[in-house]
């Protein structure tokens, strides 16, 4: 064959990339805490890292603002000290603390506007935790997906044990759920998406490279190290597993601190039996014509570093083990503020995000919420559907209509007059009035309940009427009958 001849190669490019950081599993941690729970938190942190401070609560917010200002002229000429001559190169170098230090010496998230805001009552009060069948069954509900995978979801969601890990079989769950082996698949790789990371695993591999192959897509090393070398892991073999992927043992070291971070049971959190204390963490406030959101930081302890810490690693004669501690407690100290600050800026974004679809109820009430996927605000947002979930998860709103968690304003929607515009709490609620003011002689079917909907313009089928009152805890026509 004659002409030119395609030119093949491999470009090989070396880099290192440490995707996923014990910060970043600190944040998707910090990020799914109500108040009360980010508040023990950081008193724990305070106790574990001495260079985190609280800030006095006498200290009026004008000096904390001429203090930080005060710091930031001579950090243009700070410099870190150098190491002793001879050595080796110090990683820690390569940080700019100066940059640091003038951002958080002195706590910089709370704003002048904040502190004069007139915000309502945040009132202590009992709430009963969803179960993590509540909460996977509730964004499950939300999930774009056929029928017949959604119910096969529900069987899989059914089969998990209080750690979250599946206890059937794909086989098993198909032929008990008389469902297809494909949809079975898919509705495990869906369930598997869903918050918490790592639910739905067969084994504690599958649980671990989800939540890796989810927060750090990029890191293969830490993945690896997971699916292939997870006993010798488990025993510490740390040298065996650098031979073995040919790396480092330094490098190891620092995915198997990544993958020690990772919850190897991710349903424990949402089986907790007892009623809990809760407070609001945001409050959802109108200002003029337009709302607000307000975070409920009232009790929680505002962070900065610790000056005399920073003294030491400008001081000639501090040890180069010190220095190496100190600045390592910095840098988690730096970690920690980030995180949280980042917990703040999501869930406020997604609460603006939910006031711009449910403005009508927050103005008029309950009658007048919207349908809400939380794919929609995922991508509004920017961030994975997880985290979104995450986000509401277990947290609650004070709004004009009340104090609501707010996952509660997700909802699916059911074909109404105008199409997709009911959504499946208001429906829920019509059924349930219906039934409320039905002749307790002669209740209404669950056919003449769908045949009332159909009147309203709101098509659902009797079968669908049946789910809703079993999700309700309400009982059959039969059972509800009083005879005369």
């Amino acid at each position: 064959m004659g002409g030119i001849q395609p030119r093949i190669g491999l470009n090989l490019k070396v880099a290192q990339k440490q995707i996923l950081t014990p910060g970043l599993v600190q944040m998707v941690s910090v990020l799914a805490l109500n108040k009360l729970e980010l508040r023990e938190m950081i008193n724990q942190e305070m106790i574990a890292n001495p260079v985190l401070e609280e800030l006095p609560e006498d200290v009026p917010l004008l000096e904390q603002v001429e203090q930080k200002a005060s710091t930031e002229k001579p950090a243009e000429a700070t410099t870190e000290p150098s190491a002793p001559a001879g050595d080796n190169h110090d990683s820690f170098e390569e940080i700019d603390f100066g940059s640091f230090f003038d951002e958080y010496l002195d706590p910089g998230y709370r704003s002048p506007e904040s502190e004069v805001t007139e915000k309502p009552s945040f009132e202590n009060f009992l709430s009963q935790p969803s179960s993590l069948t509540d909460h996977l069954e509730w964004q499950m509900s939300l999930s774009l997906c056929a029928d017949s995978v959604r119910e096969a979801g529900h069987s899989i969601i059914g089969n998990l044990n209080e750690d979250g890990y599946l206890t059937a079989t794909l086989e098993e769950i198909a032929q008990t759920g008389q469902h297809s082996r494909e949809d079975v698949e898919a509705a495990l790789a869906l369930v598997q998406e869903l918050d918490p990371l790592g639910v739905a695993a067969r084994d504690l591999r599958e649980c671990l490279l989800i939540q890796l192959k989810t927060l750090a897509p990029d890191n293969l090393l830490a993945q690896t190290i997971v699916s292939e070398h997870l006993k010798q892991l488990q025993n510490k073999q740390y040298r065996e597993i650098a031979r073995a992927v040919d790396r480092p043992v330094k490098i190891v070291e620092r995915c198997v601190e990544v993958i020690r971070k990772l919850d190897p049971r991710p349903g424990q959190r949402y089986n907790v039996s007892q009623a809990r204390l809760i407070e609001p963490d945001v409050a959802i406030v109108k200002m003029g014509d337009s709302y607000r959101v307000l975070m409920n930081e009232d009790g929680l302890p505002q962070l900065r570093l610790s000056r005399h810490y920073r003294r030491l690693l400008e001081t000639d004669g501090t040890t180069r083990e010190v220095r190496n501690y100190v600045k390592e407690r910095f840098t988690s100290a730096i970690q920690l503020i980030k995180n949280i600050e980042q917990r703040k800026q999501t869930i406020t974004r997604v609460c603006e995000s939910i006031i711009r679809r449910q403005s009508d109820f927050l103005d008029r009430g309950i009658d007048q919420l919207r349908p809400m996927m939380i794919k929609e605000v995922a991508e509004e947002v920017g961030v994975h559907p997880s985290t979104v979930s995450r986000a509401v998860a277990n947290k609650y709103a004070h709004t004009p209509q009340g104090v609501y968690e707010l996952r509660y304003f997700f909802s699916e929607a059911v074909q109404g007059p105008s199409g997709a515009s009911t959504s499946l709490i208001n429906l829920k609620r019509l059924v349930k009035k219906m039934i409320d003011e039905e002749d307790a002689a002669h209740p209404l079917t669950d056919d003449q309940i769908a045949q009332r909907l159909h009147e309203k313009g709101i098509f659902v089928t009797r079968r669908t009427v049946a789910k809703y009152r079993e999700d309700m805890r309400i009982p059959s026509t039969h059972q509800r009958r009083v005879k005369a």
